[in-house]
Protein backbone atom coordinates (compact mmCIF):
# COMPACT_ATOMS: atom_id res chain seq x y z
CA UNK A 1 0.00 0.00 0.00
CA UNK A 2 1.02 3.58 -0.60
CA UNK A 3 0.36 6.89 1.10
CA UNK A 4 0.00 10.21 -0.72
CA UNK A 5 0.26 13.80 0.43
CA UNK A 6 0.94 17.28 -0.91
CA UNK A 7 4.11 19.06 0.18
CA UNK A 8 5.52 22.26 -1.30
CA UNK A 9 2.82 22.21 -3.95
CA UNK A 10 3.90 18.76 -5.16
CA UNK A 11 2.05 15.45 -4.70
CA UNK A 12 4.35 12.87 -3.12
CA UNK A 13 4.00 9.11 -2.70
CA UNK A 14 5.70 6.59 -0.42
CA UNK A 15 5.16 3.03 0.74
CA UNK A 16 2.91 2.78 3.79
CA UNK A 17 4.27 0.55 6.56
CA UNK A 18 1.99 -0.74 9.30
CA UNK A 19 2.51 -3.96 11.22
CA UNK A 20 -1.01 -3.56 12.61
CA UNK A 21 -2.40 -3.44 9.07
CA UNK A 22 -3.82 0.02 9.75
CA UNK A 23 -5.12 1.64 6.54
CA UNK A 24 -3.06 4.50 5.09
CA UNK A 25 -4.23 7.88 6.41
CA UNK A 26 -6.63 9.68 4.09
CA UNK A 27 -5.32 13.12 5.01
CA UNK A 28 -1.78 14.12 5.96
CA UNK A 29 -0.59 17.46 7.36
CA UNK A 30 3.14 18.22 7.12
CA UNK A 31 4.51 19.75 10.34
CA UNK A 32 7.75 20.51 12.19
CA UNK A 33 8.95 21.72 15.58
CA UNK A 34 6.49 24.63 15.56
CA UNK A 35 3.54 22.25 16.00
CA UNK A 36 2.10 22.48 19.53
CA UNK A 37 0.97 19.36 21.38
CA UNK A 38 -2.62 20.62 21.69
CA UNK A 39 -2.81 21.11 17.92
CA UNK A 40 -1.24 17.71 17.24
CA UNK A 41 -3.81 16.10 19.53
CA UNK A 42 -6.66 17.97 17.83
CA UNK A 43 -5.47 16.87 14.39
CA UNK A 44 -5.26 13.22 15.55
CA UNK A 45 -8.77 13.33 17.01
CA UNK A 46 -10.02 14.82 13.72
CA UNK A 47 -8.57 11.82 11.89
CA UNK A 48 -5.64 13.69 10.31
CA UNK A 49 -2.12 12.32 10.31
CA UNK A 50 0.96 14.48 10.86
CA UNK A 51 4.07 13.85 8.77
CA UNK A 52 6.99 15.11 10.82
CA UNK A 53 9.77 17.18 9.26
CA UNK A 54 11.29 18.55 12.46
CA UNK A 55 13.76 17.21 14.98
CA UNK A 56 13.40 13.47 15.72
CA UNK A 57 13.84 13.83 19.48
CA UNK A 58 11.25 16.62 19.52
CA UNK A 59 8.86 14.23 17.77
CA UNK A 60 9.37 11.72 20.59
CA UNK A 61 8.53 14.41 23.15
CA UNK A 62 5.47 15.41 21.13
CA UNK A 63 4.28 11.80 21.08
CA UNK A 64 4.51 11.67 24.89
CA UNK A 65 2.65 14.97 25.21
CA UNK A 66 -0.15 13.78 22.93
CA UNK A 67 -0.34 10.54 24.93
CA UNK A 68 -0.84 12.53 28.14
CA UNK A 69 -3.75 14.34 26.52
CA UNK A 70 -5.25 11.03 25.41
CA UNK A 71 -4.98 9.70 28.96
CA UNK A 72 -6.67 12.80 30.41
CA UNK A 73 -9.46 12.69 27.83
CA UNK A 74 -10.11 8.98 28.36
CA UNK A 75 -10.47 8.89 32.13
CA UNK A 76 -11.59 5.51 33.36
CA UNK A 77 -15.23 5.05 34.19
CA UNK A 78 -15.99 2.46 36.87
CA UNK A 79 -16.59 -1.04 35.50
CA UNK A 80 -19.41 -3.21 36.80
CA UNK A 81 -17.24 -6.33 36.82
CA UNK A 82 -13.90 -7.75 35.71
CA UNK A 83 -15.17 -8.63 32.22
CA UNK A 84 -16.35 -5.10 31.55
CA UNK A 85 -13.07 -3.75 32.95
CA UNK A 86 -11.18 -5.90 30.44
CA UNK A 87 -13.26 -4.75 27.46
CA UNK A 88 -13.02 -1.08 28.49
CA UNK A 89 -9.26 -1.51 28.88
CA UNK A 90 -8.98 -2.98 25.37
CA UNK A 91 -11.10 -0.15 23.94
CA UNK A 92 -8.82 2.43 25.57
CA UNK A 93 -5.75 0.64 24.24
CA UNK A 94 -7.20 0.59 20.72
CA UNK A 95 -8.09 4.29 20.86
CA UNK A 96 -4.64 5.17 22.17
CA UNK A 97 -2.93 3.17 19.41
CA UNK A 98 -5.14 4.74 16.75
CA UNK A 99 -4.45 8.34 17.81
CA UNK A 100 -0.74 7.93 18.53
CA UNK A 101 -0.34 6.10 15.22
CA UNK A 102 -1.15 9.37 13.41
CA UNK A 103 2.24 10.93 14.08
CA UNK A 104 4.30 9.78 11.08
CA UNK A 105 7.96 9.93 10.11
CA UNK A 106 9.53 9.58 6.67
CA UNK A 107 12.05 6.83 5.92
CA UNK A 108 14.33 7.17 2.90
CA UNK A 109 15.64 4.23 0.81
CA UNK A 110 18.01 2.08 2.84
CA UNK A 111 15.99 2.68 6.03
CA UNK A 112 17.44 6.13 6.75
CA UNK A 113 15.30 8.61 8.70
CA UNK A 114 16.00 12.06 7.18
CA UNK A 115 15.38 14.07 10.35
CA UNK A 116 17.70 16.00 12.66
CA UNK A 117 19.02 13.90 15.58
CA UNK A 118 17.45 10.75 14.16
CA UNK A 119 19.09 7.51 15.31
CA UNK A 120 20.59 5.00 12.91
CA UNK A 121 17.67 2.62 12.38
CA UNK A 122 19.01 0.75 9.37
CA UNK A 123 19.73 -2.53 11.13
CA UNK A 124 16.56 -2.42 13.25
CA UNK A 125 14.34 -1.74 10.23
CA UNK A 126 16.07 -4.36 8.10
CA UNK A 127 15.33 -6.95 10.82
CA UNK A 128 11.68 -5.92 11.00
CA UNK A 129 10.86 -5.10 7.37
CA UNK A 130 13.58 -6.61 5.18
CA UNK A 131 15.28 -4.61 2.39
CA UNK A 132 13.97 -1.15 1.50
CA UNK A 133 14.05 -0.13 -2.15
CA UNK A 134 12.10 3.12 -2.04
CA UNK A 135 10.88 5.75 0.42
CA UNK A 136 8.34 4.83 3.06
CA UNK A 137 6.27 6.39 5.82
CA UNK A 138 5.71 4.77 9.22
CA UNK A 139 4.15 5.87 12.48
CA UNK A 140 6.70 7.07 15.01
CA UNK A 141 5.13 4.78 17.59
CA UNK A 142 5.77 1.73 15.41
CA UNK A 143 9.30 2.86 14.59
CA UNK A 144 10.10 3.23 18.29
CA UNK A 145 8.78 -0.30 18.76
CA UNK A 146 11.09 -1.52 16.00
CA UNK A 147 14.05 0.21 17.70
CA UNK A 148 13.13 -1.29 21.07
CA UNK A 149 12.73 -4.76 19.58
CA UNK A 150 16.19 -4.47 18.04
CA UNK A 151 17.66 -3.76 21.48
CA UNK A 152 15.83 -6.77 22.98
CA UNK A 153 17.17 -8.91 20.16
CA UNK A 154 20.71 -7.60 20.62
CA UNK A 155 20.85 -7.93 24.41
CA UNK A 156 18.57 -10.91 24.87
CA UNK A 157 16.34 -11.81 27.81
CA UNK A 158 17.76 -13.77 30.73
CA UNK A 159 15.62 -16.88 31.35
CA UNK A 160 16.37 -18.33 34.81
CA UNK A 161 14.64 -21.62 34.02
CA UNK A 162 17.04 -22.04 31.11
CA UNK A 163 20.17 -20.51 32.62
CA UNK A 164 20.76 -18.62 29.38
CA UNK A 165 19.49 -15.74 27.26
CA UNK A 166 16.79 -15.86 24.61
CA UNK A 167 16.98 -13.23 21.85
CA UNK A 168 13.44 -12.38 20.64
CA UNK A 169 13.03 -11.04 17.10
CA UNK A 170 10.69 -8.24 16.12
CA UNK A 171 7.08 -9.43 16.19
CA UNK A 172 7.90 -12.51 18.31
CA UNK A 173 6.75 -12.65 21.92
CA UNK A 174 9.52 -12.16 24.47
CA UNK A 175 9.75 -14.69 27.34
CA UNK A 176 10.01 -11.84 29.86
CA UNK A 177 7.51 -13.58 32.16
CA UNK A 178 9.59 -16.51 33.31
CA UNK A 179 7.19 -18.33 35.61
CA UNK A 180 5.71 -20.46 32.82
CA UNK A 181 9.21 -21.43 31.74
CA UNK A 182 10.01 -22.52 35.30
CA UNK A 183 7.04 -24.91 35.22
CA UNK A 184 8.39 -26.66 32.11
CA UNK A 185 11.88 -26.72 33.63
CA UNK A 186 10.64 -28.54 36.75
CA UNK A 187 7.87 -30.95 35.62
CA UNK A 188 8.84 -34.67 35.55
CA UNK A 189 9.60 -35.77 32.00
CA UNK A 190 7.64 -38.81 30.74
CA UNK A 191 10.41 -39.46 28.21
CA UNK A 192 13.66 -37.90 27.04
CA UNK A 193 13.53 -39.40 23.55
CA UNK A 194 11.33 -36.90 21.66
CA UNK A 195 9.08 -33.90 22.29
CA UNK A 196 6.87 -31.68 20.14
CA UNK A 197 6.85 -27.96 20.99
CA UNK A 198 3.59 -26.60 19.55
CA UNK A 199 3.65 -22.88 18.73
CA UNK A 200 7.33 -22.52 19.58
CA UNK A 201 7.54 -18.70 19.31
CA UNK A 202 11.02 -17.68 20.47
CA UNK A 203 11.94 -21.33 20.99
CA UNK A 204 12.33 -20.92 24.74
CA UNK A 205 10.41 -24.07 25.75
CA UNK A 206 12.16 -26.17 23.11
CA UNK A 207 15.44 -24.90 24.55
CA UNK A 208 14.40 -25.81 28.10
CA UNK A 209 13.45 -29.35 27.04
CA UNK A 210 16.71 -29.83 25.17
CA UNK A 211 18.71 -28.44 28.10
CA UNK A 212 16.94 -31.00 30.33
CA UNK A 213 18.21 -33.83 28.16
CA UNK A 214 15.39 -34.42 25.69
CA UNK A 215 17.24 -35.92 22.74
CA UNK A 216 15.14 -34.44 19.92
CA UNK A 217 12.48 -31.72 19.61
CA UNK A 218 10.17 -30.87 16.71
CA UNK A 219 9.23 -27.18 17.03
CA UNK A 220 6.22 -25.88 15.09
CA UNK A 221 4.77 -22.47 14.37
CA UNK A 222 2.59 -20.90 11.71
CA UNK A 223 4.57 -17.65 11.75
CA UNK A 224 7.80 -17.69 9.74
CA UNK A 225 9.23 -14.91 11.90
CA UNK A 226 8.80 -17.10 14.97
CA UNK A 227 10.48 -20.08 13.29
CA UNK A 228 13.42 -17.91 12.21
CA UNK A 229 13.68 -16.56 15.76
CA UNK A 230 13.53 -20.01 17.34
CA UNK A 231 16.11 -21.36 14.90
CA UNK A 232 18.45 -18.45 15.72
CA UNK A 233 18.08 -19.00 19.47
CA UNK A 234 18.56 -22.76 19.36
CA UNK A 235 21.58 -22.32 17.10
CA UNK A 236 23.08 -19.87 19.62
CA UNK A 237 22.53 -22.39 22.42
CA UNK A 238 24.19 -25.23 20.49
CA UNK A 239 21.03 -27.28 19.93
CA UNK A 240 20.83 -27.00 16.15
CA UNK A 241 21.46 -30.71 15.52
CA UNK A 242 18.72 -31.83 17.94
CA UNK A 243 15.77 -29.75 16.75
CA UNK A 244 13.65 -29.73 13.60
CA UNK A 245 11.40 -26.81 12.62
CA UNK A 246 8.06 -27.27 10.87
CA UNK A 247 5.87 -24.43 9.63
CA UNK A 248 2.36 -25.68 10.29
CA UNK A 249 -0.82 -24.94 12.19
CA UNK A 250 -0.23 -26.73 15.50
CA UNK A 251 0.95 -30.35 15.08
CA UNK A 252 3.66 -31.88 12.92
CA UNK A 253 3.05 -35.34 11.44
CA UNK A 254 3.47 -38.30 13.74
CA UNK A 255 3.40 -38.99 17.48
CA UNK A 256 5.60 -38.14 20.44
CA UNK A 257 5.76 -39.20 24.10
CA UNK A 258 5.68 -35.52 25.13
CA UNK A 259 3.74 -32.72 23.42
CA UNK A 260 4.06 -29.25 24.96
CA UNK A 261 1.93 -26.19 24.20
CA UNK A 262 1.77 -22.72 25.74
CA UNK A 263 -1.17 -21.17 23.82
CA UNK A 264 -2.25 -17.53 24.08
CA UNK A 265 -3.94 -17.13 27.44
CA UNK A 266 -6.86 -14.81 26.67
CA UNK A 267 -9.78 -15.59 24.31
CA UNK A 268 -9.98 -12.16 22.66
CA UNK A 269 -9.15 -10.57 19.33
CA UNK A 270 -5.54 -9.45 18.75
CA UNK A 271 -5.00 -6.03 17.18
CA UNK A 272 -1.37 -6.49 16.11
CA UNK A 273 0.88 -9.41 15.09
CA UNK A 274 2.68 -9.50 18.45
CA UNK A 275 -0.69 -9.79 20.25
CA UNK A 276 -1.32 -13.18 18.63
CA UNK A 277 0.92 -14.55 21.41
CA UNK A 278 -1.48 -13.17 24.05
CA UNK A 279 -4.95 -13.24 22.49
CA UNK A 280 -6.59 -16.35 21.02
CA UNK A 281 -10.01 -15.53 19.48
CA UNK A 282 -12.57 -18.09 20.59
CA UNK A 283 -9.76 -20.11 22.23
CA UNK A 284 -9.03 -21.49 18.75
CA UNK A 285 -5.45 -22.60 19.45
CA UNK A 286 -6.28 -23.95 22.90
CA UNK A 287 -9.20 -26.01 21.60
CA UNK A 288 -7.25 -27.13 18.52
CA UNK A 289 -4.45 -28.39 20.74
CA UNK A 290 -6.82 -30.26 23.05
CA UNK A 291 -9.00 -31.70 20.29
CA UNK A 292 -6.09 -33.08 18.26
CA UNK A 293 -3.64 -33.97 21.03
CA UNK A 294 -4.61 -37.63 21.48
CA UNK A 295 -3.86 -38.34 17.80
CA UNK A 296 -0.27 -37.18 18.32
CA UNK A 297 0.49 -38.77 21.69
CA UNK A 298 2.32 -42.06 21.86
CA UNK A 299 0.78 -44.66 24.22
CA UNK A 300 1.57 -43.60 27.77
CA UNK A 301 2.63 -40.15 26.61
CA UNK A 302 1.76 -36.77 28.12
CA UNK A 303 0.53 -33.50 26.71
CA UNK A 304 1.63 -30.48 28.72
CA UNK A 305 -0.69 -27.49 28.60
CA UNK A 306 0.84 -24.32 30.05
CA UNK A 307 -1.99 -21.89 30.77
CA UNK A 308 -2.77 -18.93 33.01
CA UNK A 309 -6.19 -18.67 34.65
CA UNK A 310 -6.32 -14.91 34.00
CA UNK A 311 -9.16 -15.51 31.52
CA UNK A 312 -11.18 -17.06 34.33
CA UNK A 313 -10.68 -14.08 36.64
CA UNK A 314 -11.74 -11.78 33.78
CA UNK A 315 -14.88 -13.80 33.08
CA UNK A 316 -13.72 -14.68 29.56
CA UNK A 317 -13.57 -18.46 30.08
CA UNK A 318 -14.61 -20.56 33.07
CA UNK A 319 -12.70 -23.40 34.69
CA UNK A 320 -15.70 -25.64 33.93
CA UNK A 321 -15.39 -24.83 30.21
CA UNK A 322 -11.70 -25.74 30.26
CA UNK A 323 -12.32 -29.03 32.06
CA UNK A 324 -15.20 -29.87 29.70
CA UNK A 325 -12.94 -29.22 26.68
CA UNK A 326 -10.27 -31.50 28.15
CA UNK A 327 -12.80 -34.26 28.81
CA UNK A 328 -14.49 -33.89 25.40
CA UNK A 329 -11.10 -34.35 23.74
CA UNK A 330 -10.74 -37.76 25.41
CA UNK A 331 -8.10 -36.53 27.84
CA UNK A 332 -7.52 -36.94 31.57
CA UNK A 333 -5.69 -34.58 33.94
CA UNK A 334 -2.83 -36.68 35.33
CA UNK A 335 -1.41 -33.82 37.38
CA UNK A 336 -1.10 -30.04 37.67
CA UNK A 337 1.56 -27.72 39.04
CA UNK A 338 0.91 -24.04 39.77
CA UNK A 339 2.90 -20.86 40.15
CA UNK A 340 2.09 -17.21 40.87
CA UNK A 341 3.11 -14.37 38.53
CA UNK A 342 6.14 -12.26 39.37
CA UNK A 343 5.66 -9.45 36.85
CA UNK A 344 5.22 -5.87 38.22
CA UNK A 345 1.62 -5.43 37.03
CA UNK A 346 0.46 -8.19 39.37
CA UNK A 347 1.21 -5.89 42.31
CA UNK A 348 0.28 -2.55 40.70
CA UNK A 349 -3.01 -1.25 42.18
CA UNK A 350 -3.24 1.35 39.38
CA UNK A 351 -3.43 -1.33 36.70
CA UNK A 352 -7.05 -1.43 35.40
CA UNK A 353 -7.00 -5.24 35.64
CA UNK A 354 -5.24 -5.35 39.01
CA UNK A 355 -7.75 -7.56 40.84
CA UNK A 356 -7.60 -10.25 38.15
CA UNK A 357 -3.82 -10.05 37.81
CA UNK A 358 -3.31 -10.28 41.58
CA UNK A 359 -5.36 -13.49 41.69
CA UNK A 360 -3.74 -15.05 38.60
CA UNK A 361 -2.20 -18.51 38.73
CA UNK A 362 -0.25 -20.11 35.88
CA UNK A 363 -0.45 -23.89 35.65
CA UNK A 364 1.15 -26.78 33.81
CA UNK A 365 -1.57 -29.35 33.15
CA UNK A 366 -0.26 -32.89 32.52
CA UNK A 367 -2.77 -34.52 30.17
CA UNK A 368 -3.02 -38.17 29.19
CA UNK A 369 -5.40 -40.12 26.98
CA UNK A 370 -8.52 -41.68 28.53
CA UNK A 371 -8.10 -45.43 29.05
Amino acid sequence: MFVRWVEGGEELTAEWRSENNAPPPAEIVVADDDLAADEAYRLAVDGKAVLWRGDFQNARQLLKAVDRRIQRAGKRRPAKNATEAFHLHRQRQARQAQLLGRLLVPVDPGHVVPLRRAPDVREACAEAYGPAEGPSVVSLRELLGVIGAHEWRRKGVEVPGLGARIHPHYGVFSPARGEYVDLVAAAPLPSTRLAFDIGTGSGVLAAVLLARGVQSVVATDLDQRALDCARDNLDRLGFADRVRFVRTDLFPPGEAPLVVCNPPWLPAKPTSPIEHAVYDPGSRMLRGYLDRLRKHLEPGGEGWLVLSDLAEHLGLRSRAELLEAIDAAGLTVAGKTDTRPRHPRASDPDDPLHAARAAEVTSLWRLTVHH
